[in-house]
């Protein structure tokens, strides 16, 4: 059966996703690859994991993108963004020195973030009062994909072409005919820089939004950046859904970022399994990510409560950290050795908890709770707190929480308790202020929430 437009417009921005997820993936596992080729420590390493796609250069990206899309249209980014990340991933791709990993990483993450709040502002003004949830899910099993693709690789490469030698050096170059050791990395930034070019030319043949159309192109034609965020940020209605959407999805956000930069230090210190194996825990992981995407939010997101399918999600997520809770007191008390499964379980409800997480619900409310005129800038805003949060946890929090987790993995535990505190303040805040916006029409809900007069 051909696929209607709506869905091929959902499968098309989508890849913005896949992008997305994917670079903050190729750039951790790349970090100690880099790190051995251009001599930096931990200083350096950190300082990445911070600029780039996982948190401040998404950030700014985000806020940017967001009142762009919303001045000028949803599809303005589609012409030129993928471009300017696939220079950044290209840079990554053939980077010599650190100056080019840097110039690479914050490219492609300002690219990332700008395109976020067009992604899912496109998806839901093209989708119908009975589709919205399922397009959603759609564009995160893209973002699951990522993960879950370039793990794969980088497990197959880490076979095919090791970067390493046996005492830990990185091979020198002539070992892959030119190539040194950062071969397999800079494949991977090569299949995303690929990915990005055919998106690029998906996206760009995109109609614009008929709902932005209508409602935006005049009302915003001869507005400023800064007179567009204030606007946005003078209406009580609009900061009040901002602190409820942030208050339900930085706090989780906060735990899956530090699943996915921190999680491979836990697999590695404490349940003594080689990058091999932490790999493989990982697309285990995300390919239930991906899976329970599809399956569960996109199948029944537009069917089920929103109030229950949050509720099991969020509740999934507290009891995978309460896992790693309870791993902690046992590698405090010396006693972790016969545990490992208890990083399987974590894995397994992690996984099945984030394929209709937090993010989903965020994605979908973050563009159904605001009228058109704000959708794109909101989001900017409100992705710009959470991933400078998450980029300030990196920086700061984490190293005062836990310290060297390398050498001292049980420091794990504090910061697995702070994790379960945040995702219990997500869960409550969700359930008890969920919206009622299932099977309304983004008109329909506007006008329930300001009125006919904006």
């Amino acid at each position: 059966m051909a696929l209607s437009a709506e869905r091929k417009g959902t499968m098309a921005v989508s890849l913005t996703n896949f992008l997305d997820s994917g670079c903050i993936v190729a750039s951790s596992t790349a970090l100690t690859a880099w790190a051995a080729a251009f001599s930096f420590g931990a200083t350096w390493t950190a300082i990445l994991g911070a600029i780039g796609a996982n948190a401040f250069g998404a950030a700014v990206g985000a806020l940017i993108g967001g009142f762009l899309t919303d001045k000028f249209g949803r599809t303005i980014i589609y012409r030129y963004n993928l471009l300017v990340y696939a220079l950044g991933v290209f840079i990554a791709m053939v980077a010599v020195n650190l100056p080019m990993v840097v110039v690479g990483v914050v490219l492609s993450g300002l690219s990332v973030g700008a395109g976020v709040p067009a992604s899912w502002s496109y998806i839901s003004e093209t989708s119908s009062s009975t589709s919205r949830a399922s397009n959603i899910g759609i564009s995160q099993f893209a973002w699951s994909c990522g993960p879950a693709i370039i793990f794969l690789l980088a497990l197959a490469l880490s076979f095919i072409l090791p970067g390493f030698a046996a005492d830990g050096t990185l091979l020198p170059v002539g070992t892959y005919g030119p190539f040194d050791g950062l071969l397999a990395t800079r494949v991977l930034f090569f299949v995303l820089f690929v990915v990005a070019l055919v998106a690029w030319n998906l996206q760009r043949k995109l109609q614009e939004s008929a709902d932005w159309t209508e409602k935006n192109q005049e009302a915003t034609a001869k507005q400023s950046f800064g007179k567009m965020m204030l606007n946005a940020l003078k209406n009580p209605i609009n900061v009040k859904t901002i602190i409820f959407l942030v208050a339900v999805y930085l706090t989780w956000n906060l735990a899956a970022g530090t699943n996915g930069q921190f999680m491979p230090y836990l697999y590695a210190a404490a349940g003594n399994i080689d990058a091999t194996g932490q790999s493989l825990l990982g697309a285990v992981q995300w390919i239930l990510v991906a899976i329970c995407s599809l399956a569960i939010f996109s199948k029944f997101g537009d069917k089920v409560p929103h109030r229950i399918l949050f509720g099991l999600s969020a509740l999934l997520a507290l009891l995978s950290w309460v896992a790693i809770a309870i791993f902690g007191i046992a590698m405090q008390n010396g006693t972790s050795d016969s545990m490992g499964w208890v990083l399987w379980v974590y894995v397994i409800l992690w996984g099945v908890s984030a394929g209709f997480s937090a993010q989903c619900f965020y994605a979908l409310w973050g563009t159904e709770l605001f009228p058109t005129q704000y959708r794109g800038g909101a989001q900017g805003i409100m992705f710009f707190l959470v991933r400078a949060a998450l980029g300030i946890w990196s920086l700061v929090g984490v190293g005062l929480i836990m310290g060297d987790i390398t050498a001292n993995p049980a420091g794990f535990f504090p910061a697995a308790v702070i994790m379960c505190v945040v995702l219990l303040i997500s869960l409550v805040v969700g359930v008890i202020w969920c919206p009622k916006t299932q099977g309304k029409t983004l008109d329909e809900i506007t006008e329930e929430r300001y009125g006919k007069n904006i």
